[in-house]
Parts: C-alpha cells; structure tokens; sequence
C-alpha cells in the first residue's frame, strides 16, 4: 500500500482541456484572445491577474499543454534566483553532437514556459534577473498575481507582457466546481449544504473545494452544521480573501490608532506568520501615515515609505524588522486627522457644486486676448483673500478640522 497522501481535490479534478475550464469566457471563450493566441500557438510573455482561485495555474498548465511547450513552475514565496538560474541553464543547455545524427535536420523545440506564482512576491532584484531572459526569448514567462502589476511589476518587465484580468468566479460556475469536486469525493451535497459553499468561496474555486474536501475527510457527511464546524480548521481561518483576513488587519490599524504598541505588534505577528503579503501590511501603514498620523508627525509618512521600499528590495524573512520598526514609530506617533478629514470636506463640496467657475484672479492667461478678458487680472504673490470659488467663500476645510479637534 502506497504511503503517499492524496493530492489536493483542487489539483485532482483540474481541468485537462480548454473545453473544461470554467470560467473567464471573456478570456477563453470562442475567438477570445487568449484562446486565439493558444490556438495559433503564437504566444507571449504574459501576466494572469485575478483573485485566488479563479485558475490562473490551470490557465499556465493548459497553455503549456495545448502548445506542446516545456513546463517549469515555481512559486515567488519560496524561490529564489538560483532557482530561475538552474532553470535558464536547463533549457540553454545543448548536448554535444551525436555522430548518428549530425546529417540530420536539427529539431527545434519550441521555447520553454517558465510559470512564477506570485510574482508579485518578488522584489525588484529578482524581477530584474529575469528581465533579459524575458526579452531575449529564452522563456515564456507566465506570472501570476493577486496584486496590481502596475505596482507590483517592474516597468521594464512589464512592458514585455501581456496582461489578462482574471475575474472572480459567478455563483453558477462555482457550483459547477464543486458538484465536479463532490463526484470526485463520492459524496452527496444537499441544496442548502451547496450554497453554503457558494457563498464561502466568494468565487474562489480553491476556497469551495478546499472547504467541501476538509468537511468530508472529518464528518463524512457534507451538511451547513459540519461545514462551520470545518472552517473554524486552523488552516482555513487566515485566507487572504476571507473574514479572518480583514478581522486581523482592521485589528492591526485599530491598534496602532489607539497607539497601543503591544496590540498592533501582535496582530502584525500574526499576519506575517500566516503568510500575508509583506507590501500589503507597508502599504496599509502608508496609508496610516497620512490618514491618522498626518500633519502631527511630517516624518510619519517618510518612515512609512521607507518600511515599504525595504520589505521591497529585502522582502521575507528579514524585513518584518523592518515591518516591527516601522509598526512601533507609527503606533507611539501623535495623531491627527484633520488634513484627512479636510480633504474629505472638500471633495463633499466638489460633489455636491460640481465644477465650479474658477476665480479670474487665478485664471492662466498666456495670450493677450485672454488678459483682456480679465484672466489673471487682479492676482498678487501671497495673496492673502480666500481663492476658493465664490460659491464657497468663507468655507475652512482644514483650519476648522484642526480646531474642531483641539477644543
């Protein structure tokens, strides 16, 4: 009898064929862009952005099968450069001629698919060494992400990429999964047990069949009373699209709000131990800096941005020093709100008085016709007189936010 585990329900039914996949018509569908560009087999570096679970490792797998094409797959979170180089040294590698068959016509392979899950976890550095090899067409590079490329991406190697928006799976094509994923267990789902799943998995196919997998293997039976009880399972409480994950970093913000140290460190241990994205944590400090901390502390928001490009460049293990440094100044900071919650004041009045007319004074005037109309007529370096619309004369955005929070 065979010791090794069942591989995961999600990896057991994934689907072998285009006609298979679920999901993502607007991608895969007849005459689709992606689908044309598998059909012709005239491929390009591409990057497949989406939430999890909606098959952007099935989309990489597929294509490399239905385009005949070497298959290397690795996940950011864990390899390194060495990993990619050993790769690139692989698939450049050429054997020394054989005498038989020298007068033969040399075969030549199709370029090779090199598959980076979560690219996004990759710091420039890494991004960097696979430029070249990108550009030069040793690879077709297929990267994956949760996060916005424009962000996470380095320019130049996003350049060199196609990008296909991934969407969350509807109701419907969730079902469908998971009635799949239920034949494959031998198991019968009641309606009401079903749509349990559906609205769990919030169109994270893996999430569905993940928790309909944990049900069977520890009640047998799959009833709404057995799946809660499996989704309080350790490995299923901090996803990074489910209730635990926001519970922890709204926890985090609130901490670190109320300046108490020792709360917003813990919940900061608990993200980065389960795994969380490293630049998300730097980015929601960012945006702490200038919503909380703001005009008390002007070194908050640098301290926050220099957080952000270290856990960048370093990435795992070493910045979440750089995460605690920046967690302890942001928590012990003085705090106010008022730039904010001016700014705020001000888009309130742009919404509700739409665009309103520029005062004359203001006004750009770069030819004479435009002096005679009055533009720029009357405007004084450091003029003291309130500039805004004449509508909204007499208005304080942010005068009146900071004494509203001194009194």
């Amino acid at each position: 009898m065979s010791n090794t585990p069942p591989r995961p329900l999600p990896d057991r039914i994934r689907p072998q064929s285009l006609d298979d996949f679920v999901g993502q018509t607007h991608l895969v569908g007849e005459g689709r862009p992606l689908r044309k560009m598998i059909e012709t087999n005239r491929l390009q570096s591409i990057l497949l952005w989406g939430p999890p679970g909606v098959g952007k490792t099935t989309l990489a797998r597929l294509i490399a099968h239905n385009t005949g094409r070497e298959f290397f797959e690795l996940s950011a979170v864990s390899a390194n450069k060495e990993d990619v180089r050993k790769i690139i040294t692989q698939v450049t590698y050429e054997a020394p001629p054989d005498l038989f068959t020298l007068n033969q016509p040399k075969v030549v392979k199709p370029t090779p698919i090199l598959f980076l899950d979560e690219i996004h976890r990759f710091n420039k550095a890494q991004q960097d060494f696979l430029l070249p090899y990108v550009e030069a067409g040793t690879i077709i590079l297929i990267g994956a992400t949760t996060e916005n490329p424009s962000f996470e991406v380095i320019s130049a190697l996003l350049s060199r990429c196609r990008v296909f928006v991934l969407n969350p799976l509807a109701e419907d094509e969730v079902r469908g999964i998971v009635e799949r994923g239920a034949g494959a267990l031998r198991v019968e789902i009641a309606n009401d047990a079903l749509e349990f799943i559906i609205r769990a998995a919030a169109g994270d196919a893996r999430q569905a069949l993940n928790l309909l997998e944990t049900t069977v293997s520890l009640y047998e039976q799959v009833t709404p009373e057995t799946l809660k009880n499996a989704m309080q399972s350790r490995f299923l409480r901090y996803d990074k699209q489910a209730d635990e994950h926001f519970n922890t970093i709204s926890a985090f913000i609130k901490s670190m709000r109320a300046s108490d140290v020792d709360a917003a460190l813990h919940y900061l241990a608990r993200m980065v131990h389960a795994g969380e994205d490293p630049k998300f944590i730097a980015r929601r400090m960012v945006i702490f800096a200038g919503e909380d901390v703001g005009m008390a502390d002007h070194n908050a928001l640098v301290v926050a941005n220099a957080v952000f490009r270290a856990v960048e460049i370093i990435g795992y293990p070493e910045c979440q020093i750089n995460l605690a440094h920046g967690v302890v100044y942001l928590a012990t900071a003085p705090k106010s709100r008022a730039s904010y919650d001016a700014y705020f004041a001000a888009l309130d009045d742009v919404r509700e008085h739409g665009d309103l007319p520029i005062p004359m004074k203001l006004r750009n005037a770069p030819t004479a016709l435009m002096k005679t109309l009055g533009y720029g007529d009357g405007y004084q370096l450091y003029d003291m007189d309130s500039l805004l619309p004449e509508a909204l004369q007499g208005k304080s955005y942010y005068a009146q936010n900071v004494r509203g929070k001194d009194e």
